[in-house]
């Protein structure tokens, strides 16, 4: 099997845990870094894009609920939850924020790696998504193109790493601070003129949109029909 090389940051407040699940991690080829706590896990966020979390629930000031329900919808990070053997609520309530798996303890390392590859493999198909085409649009990110009614439109990269985000996320509010984050860009009138740019190249009405539309106080989205 070829290597998995991804960055997971494992969060626990149980040093023996946290080690133990390292050196697993280590001896499967991810890149592992540690949190002890969601205010350690929070700040190690901010400066790392990880491929995924793995997050105890159980742990003191703020638990593992309260940093998916603060946290998710910003860093859109793959979650497995830690969680204390026969809390079905708490698993619940985590899959319900939006966690994307749960494992028991104790659990066999194992099956952690196997849960970690399955949510990874998931990930990587539909980051695979680069073309996609609606109504009289095409949205080609090979190529760096929108084309509509048959005229072709340039995308820089800036244009084309939001469009890759929001192609393979239709539906899906994303807030300007998690567009500055992604684009390293924290002015967010310059994320507005990004946006309008945009539009100006996928809308028949710029000013009017009907697929990257502005969610008041939220964001923006892309529908796709």
């Amino acid at each position: 099997m070829d290597k998995l090389i991804a960055h997971i940051l494992v969060v626990d407040d149980d040093d023996g845990i946290r080690s133990l699940v390292k050196k697993y991690l280590i001896e499967n080829d991810f890149l592992v870094s540690t949190a002890e706590n969601a205010e350690d896990a929070f700040e190690k966020i901010k400066l790392i894009k990880f491929d995924l979390i793995i997050l105890d629930i159980m742990m003191p000031g703020k638990n593992g609920l309260e940093f998916i329900q603060e946290n998710k919808t910003k860093i859109e990070t793959p979650i497995i939850l830690l969680t204390a053997k026969g809390e079905a609520n708490e698993r619940i309530e985590g899959l319900e924020l939006g966690a994307d798996d749960y494992l028991p303890k104790p659990f066999e390392p194992k099956e952690l790696i196997l849960r970690i590859k399955n949510i990874l493999n998931k990930t990587k198909k539909i980051n695979q998504k680069r073309v996609i085409e609606f109504k009289n649009i095409k949205i080609d990110l090979n190529k760096l193109l929108i084309i509509k009614n048959d005229l072709e439109n340039k995308i820089n990269n800036t244009e084309k790493i939001i469009l890759e985000k929001m192609i393979n996320n239709p539906g899906k509010t994303f807030s300007r601070e998690y567009i500055g984050n992604l684009i390293d860009l924290d002015k967010e009138r310059s994320i507005d003129v990004i946006i309008t740019r945009l539009r100006k190249k996928i809308e028949e009405n710029p000013k009017n949109p009907k697929f990257l539309q502005t969610i008041r106080g939220a964001g923006y989205v892309l529908w796709i029909e």
